[in-house]
């Protein structure tokens, strides 16, 4: 309340909101200020951020106007690295809080599946979408998180969750601390966010922590069955979208929902059979690691073409390159960070990822504040506001 909410469209949010979404309300009773609503990847299908309906438009990149900022939560990730807001909710289905938080260099979180209540948020894909806050540090972080987590009679996914645990996030060290990595999908990246994501893993065994060589088996049936989960949820939920408002649509969301509508049920059962299976491989590597790291996207920020910003991009190869470290925590619900540890030789953010077992947020908030550490400096972008001065 009192804005106009869209999901990037031109066909939605015709009227003011009249009642607040979940998050909203727990953020007022906690005293946030609420300044706007931020632009998006249009009804959540992409991960560049790019929108060119009239209502949107492309956001920029903070460290660089030509770069896109990801998405497909855009708008937010911009917002926060630009210094507008120290906080940003984005919804995070395929990456779409962590890829602009890393993108624009900054932190964000994807919760436990069923952590945050949804409700009062579009309805698009019920299995794989969390909402979580992008903030300008781990310990803002672990606060916005402290605010969101909790059930909501509402919400019927989180009325069984456990109690918010933040036990130990500050201590000084990392002792007993058993850090898993599969190096194999950990390399699959560019050279310079290999160096330094690789660099950032060695320095926390420096706090103590052990690092463990493990094996996620069967990433590619994950990131095919994840795929086939999210688009044919989102195709059932924008079903009378599709028919009534195909030609209101970009052509990037046309092409993705005309595509999602080959899934069969016999795809979309096989794909939930990888989940139950995938979900079984991760509580037995978690029963020897607290949490497993790796790079937050294989590539720094996407460039961006003149023409992007007048007919729209859609480049499936960029897309998924760029959610191939975000999808296994979507697919099974695992909680997920995403925090800064440096740059690359032009200048673009460079992020790096922990995950943890299913309602343990708070080890992620304690290895991430260590890694925090490691970023030598914090380069301050082209485009930025200092809203306190």
């Amino acid at each position: 309340v009192p804005y106009y909410h869209r999901v990037g469209t031109v066909y939605l949010g015709e009227e003011r909101e009249t009642e607040d979404a979940t998050v909203t309300r727990k953020l007022r009773e906690a005293g946030a200020v609420i300044i706007g609503v931020s632009n998006m990847h249009e009804l959540g299908l992409g991960a560049t951020g790019c929108n060119v309906n009239r209502y949107h438009g492309v956001p920029r990149n903070p460290y660089s106007p030509h770069h896109f900022t990801g998405g497909s939560s855009s708008g937010s990730g911009a917002a926060v690295a630009a210094g507008l807001c120290p906080l940003a909710i984005g919804s995070d289905g395929g990456g779409s809080v962590r890829i602009p938080a890393s993108f624009c260099g900054v932190v964000g979180l994807k919760v436990t599946f069923g952590r945050i209540s949804t409700i009062g948020t579009y309805p698009l894909s019920y299995s794989t979408v969390s909402l979580g806050p992008i903030c300008t540090s781990v310990k803002d972080a672990a606060i916005s998180y402290a605010i969101l987590a909790g059930p909501d009679p509402n919400y019927p996914y989180g009325l069984q969750q456990p109690p918010l645990n933040f036990h130990n996030i500050g201590n000084p060290d990392l002792k007993n601390i058993k850090i898993g990595i599969d190096w194999m999908f950990f390399k699959d990246c560019d050279t310079e966010i290999f160096d330094a994501c690789q660099k950032a893993v060695q320095y926390l065994k420096s706090f103590g922590a052990t690092l463990v060589d493990l094996h996620i088996p069967e990433l590619e049936e994950v990131r095919i069955s994840h795929t086939i989960c999210i688009l044919s949820e989102m195709r059932q939920s924008l079903h009378v979208d599709f028919n009534n408002h195909y030609d209101k649509m970009n052509r990037d969301t046309q092409t993705i929902l005309a595509l999602s509508s080959n899934f069969t049920a016999l795809d979309y059962i096989q794909a939930n059979r990888q989940r139950s299976r995938t979900m079984q491989f991760l509580k037995e590597i978690f029963n020897d690691v607290q949490c497993i790291i790796t790079p937050a996207v294989p590539c720094t920020a996407v460039p961006s073409e003149p023409s992007d910003f007048i007919t729209g991009c859609s480049d499936s190869r960029s897309l998924y390159c760029t959610i191939r470290y975000m999808q296994l925590a979507n697919f099974t619900g695992i909680p997920s960070l995403v925090v800064p540890v440096g740059y690359s030789s032009v200048g673009l953010p460079i992020n790096i990822q922990v995950m943890g077992k299913w309602w343990d947020e708070a080890i992620l908030f304690r290895v991430g504040m260590k890694v925090e550490q490691f970023r030598a400096e914090t380069k301050k972008p082209q485009l930025y506001y200092d809203v306190l001065q």
